[in-house]
């Protein structure tokens, strides 16, 4: 009995090495292999002095550390050393690319810290026509591994994007002013580091809550929209509840709550 429990103990214990061996092996094989799809480290949009209007930091990227939530004033200093890192980089980045100008369909690409940063934007006037746009700059930061083609893609069509929503004035007031739709904008561009979206046309309808036949019909038409790249008229929502969107649900149960308010205020 002693030698038949010292077999088994041999060999679970031999198992138990092998199934270690082997979750190590696939972990070395996992982490060695390239993503699928291109990721980004930050999504910024600078205004002409190089203050963040707003933006976001994907994986950690100069992050001081993780955030203990058991300790206040421990998160509230990490949190404060990792708002002084980004502030760092966000300053070198305007040191590079400021009087630099980047047309909406040719983004420029420069070198900052390591990282792979492609930005559209900074122009106060176009060639063609001396038309104002703003000063206002998209900027993507990525690996120094990615494909630059890759990230000036993705740069050019939130930018594009962007101008849509501000009705092609991309200054630092009409950012601000609008600053839920860049907010909003950045989401459906990108996930966790993870492009969601490039095309202009669809990020500038999810944003807005427009279907892509509302799209469709806003494109194929020659009358303009109202500021902000709002369309001046009603916009048709799904009839379906079950077809609706969480964000489509209750934009037009505001629209429908702002008629009762106004057929009440004018009886």
């Amino acid at each position: 009995d002693d030698i038949c429990q010292l077999n088994w103990k041999v060999l679970t214990s031999s198992k138990a090495v092998g199934v270690v061996d082997q979750r190590k092996a696939m972990t070395s094989i996992s982490s060695s292999l390239p993503p699928l799809l291109p990721t980004i480290d930050a999504i910024l949009v600078l205004d002409g002095d190089g203050n963040r209007l707003a933006g976001k930091y994907y994986e950690n990227f100069l992050s001081a550390g993780p955030i203990p939530f058991s300790d206040p004033k421990k998160a509230a200093e990490i949190r404060a050393s990792t708002e002084e890192l980004r502030a760092a980089f966000e300053r070198q980045v305007h040191a590079k690319v400021n009087n630099v100008a980047a047309r909406s369909d040719a983004a420029e690409v420069v070198a900052v810290a390591g990282k792979t940063v492609v930005f559209c934007g900074g122009s106060s006037t176009i060639n063609t026509g001396n038309v104002s746009t703003g000063d206002v700059r998209v900027v993507l930061v990525g690996m120094n591994t990615e494909s630059e083609l890759v990230l000036a893609h993705y740069t050019e069509g939130i930018y594009q994007a962007l101008s849509h929503l501000m009705g092609g004035v991309t200054d630092r007031g009409m950012v601000l002013d609008n600053l839920e739709l860049v907010l909003l904008l950045i989401d459906e561009h990108c996930d966790g580091g993870i492009i969601l979206e490039t095309d202009p046309n669809r990020l500038a309808g999810s944003v807005l809550l427009r279907d892509e036949h509302e799209q469709n019909e806003i494109a194929n038409s020659n009358t303009g929209g109202a500021p902000g790249g709002q369309a001046s008229g009603s916009m048709s929502m799904p009839t379906n509840m079950g077809e609706m969107t969480i964000a489509q649900a209750l934009k037009q149960a505001r629209n429908q709550f702002l008629t009762n308010i106004g057929s009440r205020d004018g009886m």
